[in-house]
């Protein structure tokens, strides 16, 4: 199995674009299609041609180029089965559990409900890859829009149990808001502390905080740490479920 290329640009204000390209076949996937010009300019970057957008949750920020790619490329739009109605051009709805073929790839999708009810992940396991969108950032999480604490706690445990070297690429550079935030809930985290310092010197250069790996994030990252002994006694919730414990990082971080 030849390996995935890949491309990874900014779209819109902080958007991240992600292209994956099997050379062996010439198939190009987009991950999510969060606007047509910096997608196209990638392509044309690496002369290649898009065959598939793979959609991970309804939002515009994420469907808005769907149907222009589409009318250009004949590209084929995979979506969330649970969100098939909001989601623009879609061809095929896939949900939990589900495994398809992309060039040879096995590519698994993970329901992973929370900021939007039908948010799914993609998990390529012989490649090592998860493109996670906006259920798991790089020290953070996406906001409840549509879920409840619970559901995003049982979303992020299920990314969490994959293997720790899987390389993430999520949907958004917020990594900056989000290492000072964390820094608040778990302050005696050595390797959060030169965690920070790295991202604060990588955003001052202008490069990109993608990607993370699981490993990484659970090791760093508050939200995948509510068991964490330090993290309870700072928030007041020595005996609280490990739900409760998220619900209230993720209060703090929405005041944050």
């Amino acid at each position: 199995m030849t390996p995935f290329d890949l491309e990874l640009f900014g779209c819109r204000s902080d958007n991240f674009g992600v292209l994956l390209h099997d050379p062996a076949t010439g198939a190009t996937a987009s991950i999510d299609a969060p606007e047509e010009k910096p997608i196209l300019a990638a392509l044309a970057r690496r002369g290649w041609t898009l065959t598939h957008i793979l959609t991970t949750h309804h939002h515009s920020d994420h469907v808005e180029a769907n149907q222009a790619l589409k009318a250009r490329f004949g590209a084929e739009i995979i979506g969330p089965a649970r969100e098939r109605d909001r989601i623009p051009g879609i061809d095929r709805a896939v949900d939990d559990g589900d495994r398809f073929d992309l060039a040879g790839h096995a590519v698994d999708v993970l329901w992973t409900p929370g900021h939007t009810a039908g948010h799914v992940c993609y998990h390529l396991p012989g490649d090592g890859l998860l493109f996670a969108a906006d259920t798991l950032f790089a020290l953070g999480c996406g906001r409840l829009f549509e879920g409840t604490p619970a559901q995003m706690w049982q979303s992020l445990s299920k990314l969490a149990a994959l293997p720790e070297d899987t390389r993430v690429y999520f949907g958004h550079e917020y990594t900056l808001s989000n290492a000072r935030f964390a820094l608040t809930i778990d302050p005696d985290n050595a390797a959060l502390k030169e965690r920070a310092g790295e991202i604060e010197r990588a955003r001052a250069a202008g490069r990109f905080t993608a990607p993370t790996t699981i490993g990484l994030e659970k090791r760093t990252n508050p939200f995948l740490r509510a068991a964490d002994p330090g993290i309870r006694k700072l928030l007041g919730l020595p005996n609280a479920t490990d739900a409760e414990v998220f619900a209230e990082i993720r209060a703090r971080k929405d005041r944050f």
